[in-house]
Parts: C-alpha cells; sequence; structure tokens
C-alpha cells in the first residue's frame, strides 16, 4: 500500500437508489482497502412532474439531497474515479452522460492521463443493457487516456454477483435493491481499485 492513501471519486447518478446502493458498496470497499473517498451524485436533470410521477424516484432523491453534489474539483482531487449509471436504451444516463461531457477542459489539459477507472450499474432486467453501458462509460476512459480496472474473473464475488467481468451490474425487477452477493462484488470492486491505484502510486 501506498503511504498516502489513494484518493477515489465516486461519482453516479441513481433515480430509484440501485446504482445509490452499488456506488455506496463500493465507496465502502475502497476504504476498506486504505482509500480517501468522495461519494458524489450528479444534478439531476428530470423536472420534478416525472420524478413525483413515481414515488420511488422521488423517495430516493428526498433520501438523499444530503449527498453532495460532483463537481470537477473532485475529479481533479481524485487519483481515481469509479462511475455508476442506470442503463437507459442500453446507454449511460444522460445525468451522469452531461457530466462526462462537461469535462472538455480537464480533457484537454491532461487531467485523466493514467487515473484508475472503474464502473457499475443497473437495468430493469438481466438483458436490459447493462454489459453495453459499462462498455460505453469505457469509451470514455479510452479517451481520457485512463486505465481501466475491471473486476474481470478476480474473485469469488465476482461470481456470486452474476459473473459479470466488465463491472457490477444490477437487474432490479420490479424494483428490487440489490442484494448481499451484488453489493459484496460492488465492495470488492471498490477494493481492488483502490489497491491498484495505490500501487501505480507506488
Amino acid at each position: 500500500m501506498s503511504a498516502v492513501a489513494p484518493k477515489i471519486a465516486v461519482i453516479y447518478y441513481s433515480s430509484t437508489g440501485s446504482v445509490h446502493a452499488l456506488a455506496a458498496a463500493l465507496a465502502e470497499g475502497a476504504e476498506k482497502a486504505g482509500g480517501e473517498v468522495r461519494l458524489r451524485r450528479v444534478p439531476e436533470l428530470a423536472p420534478d412532474a416525472a420524478i413525483d410521477g413515481n414515488p420511488a424516484w422521488r423517495a430516493h432523491a428526498d433520501a438523499t439531497r444530503d449527498i453532495e453534489t460532483a463537481t470537477h474539483d473532485d475529479l481533479t482531487w481524485a487519483d481515481a474515479y469509479a462511475f455508476g449509471s442506470p442503463t437507459r436504451f442500453g446507454n449511460v444516463a444522460s445525468q451522469l452522460k452531461q457530466f462526462i461531457d462537461g469535462t472538455g477542459g480537464l480533457w484537454a489539459q491532461g487531467a485523466f492521463h493514467d487515473k484508475p477507472a472503474t464502473a457499475v450499474v443497473s437495468a430493469s432486467n438481466k438483458h436490459g443493457g447493462n454489459e453495453s453501458t459499462l462498455l460505453a462509460l469505457y469509451n470514455t476512459l479510452h479517451h481520457w487516456g485512463s486505465i481501466i480496472v475491471p473486476p474481470g474473473y478476480t474473485d469469488q464475488a465476482v461470481y456470486a454477483a452474476g459473473g459479470n467481468p466488465y463491472g457490477t451490474a444490477h437487474a432490479s425487477g420490479q424494483g428490487e435493491l440489490p442484494g448481499e452477493d451484488t453489493l459484496a462484488a460492488a465492495r470488492y470492486q471498490g477494493e481492488r481499485l483502490a489497491t491498484i491505484t495505490a500501487r501505480l502510486l507506488g
């Protein structure tokens, strides 16, 4: 482990709570591995009328008001990143995508070069686009020059959570939050990110 704790920014969007649960578990794992973590949510873009139309969405929005909103300062502060997004038609949710799309200035400065990064996702069903959303997020990391740190098949927790080597993924069904196996995989993913980041920091 590096003498300096690796700084991990966990930045996510969650509407009804599944991705929030994954992000919080990942942050917990990174802290367990010695990381200093900032858990941040990106701004909501949906109008109140849409949020109010879904009781679970409204309840989650109200319950997470105290979580700080992500800024570009969180990106420059961090040694490594973890992103979380629900799947929207097999792609990244617009809320997180808008945050990422606003990083052009930092990208031009080389702020993301050689920084480890990973991601977690959630869709309503097993074949609802979780893998394609992870790969879409990783496209950004290729452009950033970051080092992608997937869980791979490197721990039994990955198998217990369904065996996704790209990143921890949840199928929410009728709104179910991630179970313990999936949360354990997310914690492991956070531990792995923090451990590899510490090695790179030397």
